[in-house]
């Protein structure tokens, strides 16, 4: 896609696909940094970016040579949904998100009212793509963009052209005065900010929401939010009004139907709610969706769909959507999900990064947030203590687990 977003499964989806085509260390095909860096200069002043400021944001520059690892070593979590939601849907991401929607009432109305896209639908995106643009996130988690992908353009023979690519518009956006090279971080394959866009994308969908005269995929949210609204409405044409579906209850034996029909040729079938509400806009149309044998039922209609086009994982779109419900006042699904567990709380999360710290596993401390870091953590923990699967899930199985291991003595 040309309008490449760099979400999170896209990311993971390209370093899966280069590792399975990892051959042998390309480090020998390499010159020298420096001497590739002179030879890559003349591709970045033609795109218009000044020699002042090419000179400005490769003053020291030394690329992340960590990308090569990333690339060939992506850690496997397979998650069940129930585990994928968990995860997404977290007490730290329900409170920081109502603390959010307070703060920014004012935005998510503009926004609403310039493009239909309700504070929910904002809210869980914000909240899934980079913890609603949290500080501490950005500052212990993100990664400087420069070094990442003038290392990958540089020492990454498959997809160069990608990667090239990727740096020289990242140049444009400090260029632009869009961010300095010091705002510039975030994952290891370069998308960053609010809504964790690739450079091309905010060079090609990125909007001056705010009006201070510039695209700021950082600082304050409103440019990446606007931008975001204004992409479903024109990609993923999202429509104003509509619900993108619910949970719902089925008659026991009917049949089910395939193809989208109106919740009101639903209700008169038997399906009703869940949680026994009466369908929102009765004439629009949706269609039934079971993600898991024995678990939830949804009805989802061309809002699901809209967030489809954002990110084409329905798994995603369930998260983002029941986050941004919750937030806004919504409660949990109704029917659980077959061999699932409830959600951990905000200090049970913590108790398990502490523990697995004194165990020495590094989790990157102990502030509740699941990041890469505890998860891997975790996962090693599964792994020496024998635990199947070695998922890197942190839930209440896990915490059980670890609150039999005795800790360390002190000295």
């Amino acid at each position: 896609m040309a309008w490449r977003r760099g979400v999170r499964a896209a990311v993971l989806a390209i370093g899966a696909m280069l590792a399975s085509a990892m051959g042998p260390d390309p480090a020998a095909a390499r010159p020298p940094f420096d001497r590739w860096l002179a030879g890559f200069r003349p591709r970045v002043l033609a795109r218009g970016v000044s020699a002042a400021t090419f000179e400005r944001a490769t003053a020291g520059l030394v690329p992340d040579a960590r990308v090569f690892d990333d690339i060939g070593n992506q850690p496997e979590f397979k998650e069940e949904l129930w585990q994928y939601l968990n995860r997404r849907v977290s007490e730290w991401r329900l409170v920081t998100g109502k603390a959010k929607l307070a703060e920014y009432a004012a935005l998510f109305a503009r926004i609403e009212r310039d493009y239909g896209v309700p504070p929910a639908v904002m809210l869980g995106l914000w909240g899934i793509e980079s913890a609603y643009g949290d500080p501490a996130v950005h500052r212990h988690h993100a990664r400087p963009v420069l070094p990442s992908l003038a290392a990958l353009a540089w020492g990454e023979p498959r997809r160069r052209d990608y990667w090239e690519r990727e740096l020289v518009n990242a140049f444009v956006i400090v260029e632009r005065g869009w961010g300095t090279p010091d705002d510039l971080r975030g994952s290891w394959a370069g998308a960053m900010g609010h809504t964790q866009w690739m450079p091309d994308t905010w060079l090609a969908l990125g909007m001056d929401y705010d009006g201070d005269g510039r695209v700021s995929p950082f600082g304050a949210p409103d440019d990446a939010l606007g931008s975001s609204a204004r992409f479903l409405v024109r990609r993923g044409k999202y429509r104003r009004g509509e619900p993108w579906g619910c949970e719902v209850r089925l008659p026991a034996g009917a049949k089910r139907p395939t193809g989208a029909r109106a919740y009101r040729a639903w209700a008169d079938d038997g399906v009703a709610r869940a949680d026994g509400a009466p369908f929102a806009v009765p004439e629009a149309t949706a269609r039934l969706w079971i993600p898991v044998d024995g678990g939830p039922a949804f009805l989802v209609g061309a809002n699901f769909d809209a967030l489809y086009a954002y990110n084409p994982s329905r798994s995603y779109v369930l998260a983002l959507l029941h986050l941004g419900d919750r937030v806004t006042g919504g409660a949990p699904f109704v029917q659980a999900f077959p061999g699932g567990e409830r959600p951990p709380t905000l200090a049970e999360i913590q108790e398990i990064q502490r523990r697995l710290t004194v165990l020495g596993y590094d989790t990157g401390g102990a502030d509740g947030r699941v990041g890469s870091d505890t998860r891997r953590a975790v996962q090693r923990f599964q792994q020496r203590a024998g635990m199947t699967p070695a998922d890197g899930y942190a839930g209440a199985a896990l915490l059980e687990k670890l609150r039999a291991v005795p800790e360390p003595a002190r000295p």
